[in-house]
């Protein structure tokens, strides 16, 4: 079966920083994924790279089989995909929550009746029932991070890429993320710094560093922040 997404000799950094040399990695549907690895390997600039929010110096992207190079290419790749900011913030910019998880659904030229079920779906699925009218900006941050992640649900994406998503999240907020994740959404990639949130959510474990990926091996917890979060 064709990778849905395909990455191949990619090379990528930023002035006097690279980041990539090389790097193959592929998507398949159905796969869950954990990316962990140390600050500034550059985890978040791959995920932009799939996206084409950033584009590579070297390489190929494939999408279902077919190069993706210019903008324009991109569209079905996002319809797709489903990208999880690290910063709620940097995705939410409706007044109200209801507006945030339309906005998306809406600009596909979707009908009102159908954007109205998906709203109330999702808010139905991440707990939120009551939240249509709240002002975004007066939500926590564990709230913001909910309804972004809501935002993304209501594309109805076939993968989704998760960029650190138990950021400020409480210990009743973590376990409905971990229980969506187990068993709602059947495909995704999700970064994160605690191990053994990947351990409960993901198949496989990947490490990036110096622009390599290789499984993620349990000496390396060594490596990472000490007092890792355990909520469950």
């Amino acid at each position: 079966m064709k990778p849905l997404l395909e990455l191949k000799d990619l090379s990528f950094g930023y002035p006097g920083r690279p980041l990539f040399e090389g790097l193959n990695f592929s998507l398949q549907e159905g796969a869950r994924i954990g990316l962990i690895g140390p600050n500034g390997a550059g985890k978040s600039t791959l995920l932009r790279l799939m996206l084409g929010l950033e584009r590579p110096h070297g390489g190929k992207i494939y999408f279902r089989g077919q190069e993706v190079k210019k903008e324009s290419d991109f569209y079905p790749v996002r319809r797709e995909i489903g990208l999880l900011f690290q910063d709620p913030e940097d995705q939410l910019f409706c007044p109200t929550v209801e507006e945030d998880l339309a906005f998306g659904p809406l600009n596909l030229g979707l009908s009102r009746q159908e954007v109205a079920r998906r709203v109330a779906e999702v808010l139905q699925m991440l707990g939120l029932e009551g939240f249509e009218k709240r002002l975004t900006y007066r939500l926590s941050g564990g709230e913001k991070r909910l309804v972004a992640l809501g935002a993304v649900l209501t594309m109805e994406p076939r993968f989704l890429l998760l960029d650190e998503p138990t950021g400020d999240l409480d210990w009743k907020n973590f376990q409905k993320l971990v229980s969506l994740l187990q068993h709602k959404i059947p495909s995704y990639l999700v970064i994160s710094h605690d191990f053994e949130f990947l351990e409960l959510v993901c198949e496989e474990i990947l490490w990036l560093e110096e622009g390599r990926l290789e499984p993620f091996r349990r000496d390396r917890r060594q490596s990472l922040y000490a007092g890792v979060r355990r909520f469950l």
